[in-house]
């Protein structure tokens, strides 16, 4: 069974950072993109940040310039950095991957849990 896992989230004053990691637990083949959404309160799921095999990224226009997605191939973990955060950015961050899976040889899409952050003006 393949499982993702999320930490990092906490509570940060407006124009303060923080870093998420996520995790493979599992055996896997290979990851294909991995990356970050968010849902706050009452709002969809949206997303924050992918980044492709090739390293080719993608982020949410409300978070360029601010957050930076990145990975440890090695470690089957990706990271986001997010610096000059907003109480906009309040959500619950949910790490994703669309991985093929050593056991049955499936590509599918894969969720964490989400952590919880929250910032404060």
């Amino acid at each position: 069974q393949v499982l993702l896992g999320e930490s990092g989230g906490d509570l940060v004053q407006f124009g303060g950072s923080l870093r998420l990691s996520c995790n493979v637990f599992g055996s896997i083949v290979s990851i294909s993109s991995m990356g970050w959404y968010r849902q706050a309160p009452g709002s969809q799921r949206e997303l924050v940040a992918l980044i492709a095999s090739d390293g080719t990224t993608n982020y949410a226009d409300s978070v360029k310039g601010r957050f930076t997605i990145s990975r440890d191939n090695a470690e089957h973990s990706w990271y986001l950095q997010m610096n000059s955060l907003k109480p906009e950015d309040t959500a619950v961050y949910l790490c994703y991957a669309n991985l093929r899976d050593a056991t049955y040889l499936r590509s599918r899409d894969y969720w964490g849990q989400g952590t919880r952050v929250t910032v404060s003006s």
